[in-house]
């Protein structure tokens, strides 16, 4: 028995986190979706033996980053370098594994100026007359973060540019009631000012292609924003604002204007793809990159996580500036959105206090607990909530309780055969159930069936299912059911990998303890890894109940 698992794609794959805005630090909200699932699909890839990069940087161009500079009374630089490092800090405590997290430096700067002049020298961009709201008081026109009011689509609360709810645009003087985010006592009156803007409707034809081919690969909120918007004219996507926080654009047209911010996350993503290949030394990774290759040869599987809130800009404006770009670069293939994670039911708050960080719940619970609470609960299709109290229940019910026992009753035969434990035969049955394990487990990682939800409970559900078989051979030695045991030390072994993209610690424990020394392959998941006719017993590692524990 040599069977392949049933996503064979070796290509390399390319992971995108969304770029954090460093305007604070992260909360659990923020790690639940994109970022945790991310750091799982790549640690999937990475253990069947694929080349990996996973990377992304903070987001400085924002003009929320001015916003909450002003609120807080310090400069937008200083509330930059405070917040990178606290988001460093978050991504790194829950064992977020970026490969490469990219500095906002000049390199930066002239990546994206570069993607940008391309397109500008080729004509991409027209000029366009516009109103821009406008505070009289400093003299500043009002976009993005810096402006708040209601959607002309989902009429909810909703910054400029942008609405998180619908994800529809709202461009230019389209916010309805809209006031200062900073002083929202300002009076605001609305100037006309000639910027740049790619004229999205004219990509319609190749957009809505393009998402057709890739539907599966799309999420069923995605999927109805993306019809909502290809419904209707698709509305000019400004490419310069006239603000003074930003990157000089440099265009000659638009002197003084800076680009759009959101618009500079595909050249982010080209710039610390090649930062987080330096950075491993990673010759293998395609020489350039993103750029396509003419016959399609060891092009990038590019996955993109992102929350439903910057979903627009992903799918159209994004993806039109790539078909700008002619046959150069490769698209993202999935584009995997979350919604909104609550903390106990209502909206994480940092200015009503109603937030939890990352290390504030591992001072308290360990790091598995929490990221297999936090898959089981992501919020992947609606929105959902983190309770402490499912915390709790779930580790102890489902998680550390049964784990446990099921280690205690393998470490107890064990010790009872003492000298007399060798090597175990491993059933046909025993293997076929392993493979059942791989292809279950590989419809939750692998794309476009990934589901954080589905992994983290397949990973409680075999647990049980191996305690209870482990409960029937309690007291028994290995000696009197030599292949029952044997094909429990063997399932168990492929559980501790296949969970290995959850369960990061424990993982780790097990490949310390020796657990996977029988084999050069074992505890990865490439193909023929648990293919075997005997295995090594072995003492599991236990998980914590409690970081005290630990």
């Amino acid at each position: 028995m040599n069977r392949l698992l049933p996503s064979d794609d070796n290509r390399p794959v390319l992971v995108l986190g969304p770029n954090p805005t460093p305007n604070g630090g992260m909360h659990l909200g923020h790690i639940a979706g994109p970022y945790l699932a991310g750091d799982v699909y790549a640690r999937y890839q990475r253990a069947r033996g694929r080349n990996v990069i996973f990377t992304s940087e903070t987001d400085d161009s924002q003009t929320y980053v001015v916003a909450s500079a002003g609120r807080a009374g310090i400069t937008p630089e200083q509330l930059c370098k405070e917040s990178t490092a606290k988001i460093q800090g978050a991504l790194s405590a829950i064992g977020i594994s970026i490969d490469g997290f990219g500095p906002f430096d000049q390199t930066y700067r002239a990546t994206v100026l570069q993607y940008f002049s391309a397109l500008h020298a080729a004509g991409v961009f027209r000029l366009k007359t516009v109103r821009l709201p406008y505070l009289e008081r400093t003299g500043e026109f009002m976009v993005e973060g810096l402006i708040e009011g209601d959607c002309p689509v989902c009429l909810t609360s909703s910054r400029g540019g942008l609405c998180e709810t619908c994800c529809h645009p709202n461009n230019f003087d389209q916010l309805l009631n809209p006031h200062s985010t900073i002083n929202p006592n300002d009076e605001l009156t609305y100037r006309e000012a000639t910027i740049m803007v790619l004229p999205l409707e004219e990509y319609r034809e190749r957009l809505t292609t393009y998402h057709e081919k890739l539907k599966e690969h799309r999420r069923p909120h995605v999927r109805q924003m993306i019809a909502e918007l290809l419904s209707r004219p698709l509305q000019d996507v400004p490419i310069t604002f006239p603000l003074t926080w930003g990157i000089d654009a440099q265009f000659p047209e638009v002197p003084g204007q800076v680009l759009n911010a959101w618009l500079e996350l595909i050249p982010a993503g080209m710039f610390t793809t090649s930062y987080a290949a330096a950075k491993l030394g990673r010759d293998t990774f395609p020489g350039e990159l993103w750029r396509k290759a003419a016959d399609n040869t060891g092009n990038l599987r590019i996955v993109h996580f992102l929350g439903f809130d910057n979903a627009y800009y992903f799918c159209l404006p994004h993806i039109a500036m790539l078909m700008a770009h002619g046959d150069k670069y490769v698209w993202p293939e999935s584009i995997i959105n979350n919604e909104f994670y609550e903390l106990e039911s209502s909206k994480f708050s940092t200015s009503k206090g109603h937030v939890l960080t990352p290390e504030e719940l591992l001072e308290e619970v360990p790091r598995d607990v929490a990221r297999l609470y936090l898959a089981l609960t992501a919020p992947e299709y609606q929105r959902s909530t983190f309770s402490r109290a499912g915390l709790d229940a779930m580790a102890a019910e489902r998680l550390v309780g049964p784990w446990n026992q099921l280690a205690g009753i393998l470490a107890k035969a064990m010790a009872n055969a003492g000298a007399d434990s060798s090597r175990l035969p491993v059933s046909d049955a025993g293997r076929q159930r392993v493979a059942l394990m791989l292809e279950r487990f590989d419809l939750g990682y692998e794309m476009p069936t990934f589901n954080l939800n589905r992994s983290a409970d397949t990973v409680l559900i075999q647990i049980d299912r191996l305690r209870r078989q482990a409960t029937t051979l309690d007291g028994q030695g290995l000696d009197e059911q030599p292949e029952a045991w044997g094909d429990l030390f063997c399932e168990v072994k492929a559980l501790l990998a296949l969970a290995s993209p959850l369960l990061i610690d424990l993982a780790a424990a097990a490949r310390e303890a020796g657990v996977f020394d029988d084999s050069p392959e074992a505890g990865t998941l490439v193909a023929g890894a648990f293919d075997t006719a005997e295995v090594t017993p072995f003492a599991p590692p236990l998980l914590a109940a409690d970081v005290a524990a630990g």
